[in-house]
């Protein structure tokens, strides 16, 4: 049996029964389409339904009209779990914890979330000041069952996981280019984070601040130092560090551009800055995707991959790191596709070897 990085693999074609069978849930959105445009042409993988219940009956390129030619799938109102492997949920956030009361999934089922509801591990009744509640279980699923899909950090757990919450898109950006100095224990004082994502990020039903007259040579900020992000950024950097005592003061931009998100992360170290770029290059040195560069990144390397980049400067004792993801590749469904080939046992870059689309 191969191996990648001493992760066990199936031989091809023995993945579920032939392929791994997918059902996608909230498949008319922006991540539903990218999910549905990867799985396509995934090696291992075989769409068995597409669920929106607004657009059952239609043909799944007259809503992703980038997919024509691709396919003739047709969206459906129904849900077969029973035929599936694995389903992917691409609904708005909330609306998982929801659906999952409401409907139950058979257990031999692997479920990968993109929405936030889980990304979060609940205190254990210990920690919620002795009042010894005890969380019950959702759609019969236990709430401490869910592992965070970052597969930086967590590739063992992913790979034996029925449950993974796929990260959030600046959640992704800004960990990768944290956690080795978190690793580092470096992370004592505050971090000045700022990040800009492209329009895709706030999803296809058009807004206020979606619409493209608003957006268009126009840049605002949004929900300041209180973006829902920080909670599971926290999360994986005291994973890594052990403790973590410092803010993250995170301020996202809007952009005025489709996909991608460029980040910059600001740190106070005395550490020379020598010992910090080479213990970036040791961390990632056996990520499928996320890659130390020794020169300054652009986002344009990055659009269309599920690639991270990330590069550090030192500016007396202020360290910069700067990096790029697709927001909504390795920031949502190329990393869920990424994780469902861990939990599968196959090649972890399998239906991802995709290249930049601006070169």
């Amino acid at each position: 049996m191969i191996t990648q990085n001493n992760t066990p693999l199936l031989p091809l074609g023995e993945a579920g029964r032939g392929s791994i069978r997918v059902g996608v849930l909230g498949a008319a959105g922006y991540t539903g389409g990218e999910l549905i445009r990867l799985l396509l042409n995934h090696p291992e993988a075989e769409i068995v339904f597409a669920n929106s219940e607004s657009n059952a009956g239609n043909l799944v390129s007259d809503v992703h009209e980038g997919l024509i030619g691709e396919t003739d799938l047709k969206f459906t109102d129904a849900m077969p779990f029973d035929q599936v492997d694995v389903i992917f949920f691409c609904f708005g956030h909330g609306k998982s914890e929801a659906f999952l009361k409401e409907h139950e999934i058979p257990a031999n089922v692997k479920i990968i979330d993109l929405a936030q509801d889980f990304r979060v591990t609940p205190p254990q009744p210990s920690q919620r000041e002795g009042d010894g509640i005890v969380l019950p279980p959702i759609g019969g699923i236990e709430r401490g069952s869910w592992v965070y899909g970052l597969p930086e950090i967590n590739k063992e757990e992913i790979a034996k996981a029925q449950h993974v919450a796929n990260p959030g898109c600046f959640a992704t950006c800004i960990q990768v280019a944290l956690l080795p100095v978190a690793n580092l224990n470096l992370l004592k004082e505050d971090v000045a984070v700022n990040a800009i994502t492209g329009s895709t990020g706030a999803g296809q039903k058009p807004g206020a601040t979606t619409h493209f007259s608003w957006r268009n040579n126009n840049l605002s900020i949004y929900k300041p130092f209180q973006h829902q992000h920080i909670a599971e950024i926290k999360q994986s950097l005291k994973q890594v560090q052990g403790y973590l005592d410092a803010d993250i003061d995170f301020i996202p931009y809007r952009g005025d551009f489709a996909r991608g998100i460029f980040c910059t992360a600001v740190i106070k170290t005395p550490a020379p800055v020598e010992d910090v770029i080479e213990a970036y290059k040791e961390f990632y040195a056996d990520a499928a995707f996320t890659h130390y560069s020794d020169k300054a990144i652009d986002l344009k390397q990055v659009v269309n991959t599920n690639k991270a980049l990330v590069h550090v400067e030192k500016y007396g004792n202020k360290l910069l790191v700067t990096s790029a993801i697709d927001n909504l590749l390795k920031g949502a469904v190329g990393q869920a596709v990424q994780n469902m080939n861990i939990m599968f046992g196959i090649d972890e870059k399998a239906g991802l070897r995709l290249k930049a689309s601006a070169f």
